[in-house]
């Protein structure tokens, strides 16, 4: 089954680019050129990823990702201008799950979605009845769904999967960087910051008060653990 890509770019020329070179590998590709086009696509279409540009007219692709984020976790991977480490940062705290350089080469582009992709289809086969559960959150491996006291949290692909190994392996304590490799994959150009985003946005999420998380914690030097 051919994957869904949404490609969101106000430059025609780079959308037509990355259009043509993901068709070329199956793909089906739909394309948005402002901020108020690509959120009604997402709320209109289900994709598989969605490539998203932060310099977008009507709506910033950082709007756009924290609207998405209100409905769906489809993976959101964000275009940000080379040396704009803020936008990365911020794209993150948004939603995001992943960024890519301007200006980038469209193999690196093709390889990044597609191990992305990878990624969630192998979460989305696992077993059917495979449930985490500890204290009162019950964790839905197959459905990719996250419950505390019955009420459905809202998270992330990258949130998910970052709660999810913490579960499987709970009081087993991960560094940054062994997280970073685990969950976003030995090849990803990113730096731990990124785990730092992910755990607290995690928390806003799952913890009544972030500041004494209840599940998620953290060793202080060493890295994080679920208990």
């Amino acid at each position: 089954m051919s994957r869904k890509v949404l490609v969101v770019d106000d430059e025609k020329l780079i959308v037509k680019g990355i259009r043509f070179s993901l068709e070329q590998d199956g793909m089906e590709v739909d394309c948005a050129y402002d901020g108020e086009e690509a959120l009604q696509k997402a709320k209109e279409n289900e994709y598989d990823i969605i490539l998203l540009d932060v310099m977008l007219p009507k709506l910033t692709g950082f709007e756009v990702c924290q609207q998405i984020r209100e409905f769906s976790n489809v993976p959101v991977v964000m275009l940000t201008a080379k040396g704009e480490d803020m936008d990365k940062i911020l794209g993150l705290e948004y939603g995001a799950d992943d960024y890519i350089t301007k200006p980038f080469n469209i193999l690196e582009v093709k390889a990044r979605l597609k191990a992305i992709m990878r990624r969630t289809n192998r979460k989305e086969k696992t077993e059917e009845g495979n449930i985490l559960e500890g204290k009162d959150m019950r964790l839905d491996r197959e459905g990719r769904r996250v419950y505390i006291n019955g009420k459905e949290i809202n998270l992330t692909a990258k949130e998910f999967e970052v709660l999810e190994l913490l579960m499987l392996n709970p009081n087993k304590v991960y560094g940054r960087e062994n997280l970073l490799k685990l969950v976003w994959g030995s090849d990803y150009p990113g730096d731990v910051r990124t785990v730092d985003v992910h755990i607290r946005r995690l928390r806003e999420k799952i913890e009544t008060n972030p500041s004494e998380p209840k599940y998620v914690h953290t060793k202080w030097g060493v890295g994080y653990y679920y208990a």
